[in-house]
């Protein structure tokens, strides 16, 4: 398939994935105190969407219908679902601060074949994020 001819009118800046959860409050008080994340708001009475931030990565919570539960992408895709790709600057510091506020880290760091070390956690919900160093532009030795 053929890439797309550049068009100079508009970039892509980011992504920001929506997590569908049982609570938007819990979520978001989860991700600012075991993952460091920043609340950015909560919207509605009682919240039915909320988000949070840590640097350029913004997550965004929207409450389930009753009739429904959250779904992971692991639940459909069992051993290989992720639902968020997070690139970071120093992934063993991350690791560090991650373990010592308790995360649940159910993978990691593990060097890929494709050089990217790489780290999974599993939210209090179930979602699966990965954390990623690329290695390919350092040197060895």
């Amino acid at each position: 398939m053929a890439e797309p001819e550049a068009k100079p009118a508009a970039r892509l800046l980011m992504v920001s994935p929506e997590f569908i959860v049982p609570d938007v409050v819990k979520s978001a008080e989860y991700y600012r105190d075991t993952l460091g994340f920043k609340v950015l708001g909560f919207f509605l009475d009682p919240p039915v969407y909320a988000m949070v931030e840590r640097d350029s990565v913004v997550i965004h919570f929207g409450k389930v219908a009753a009739e429904h539960q959250a779904a992971p992408n692991h639940t459909r895709r069992p051993g290989l679902g992720l639902d968020a790709y997070i690139w970071v600057s120093d992934l063993d510091a991350l690791h560090a601060e991650l373990k010592d506020r308790g995360a649940r880290i159910i993978e990691g760091p593990v060097m890929r074949v494709y050089k990217c070390r790489e780290m999974v956690i599993e939210d209090n919900c179930g979602f699966h994020l990965a954390f990623a160093q690329d290695t390919s532009a350092q040197k060895s030795g």
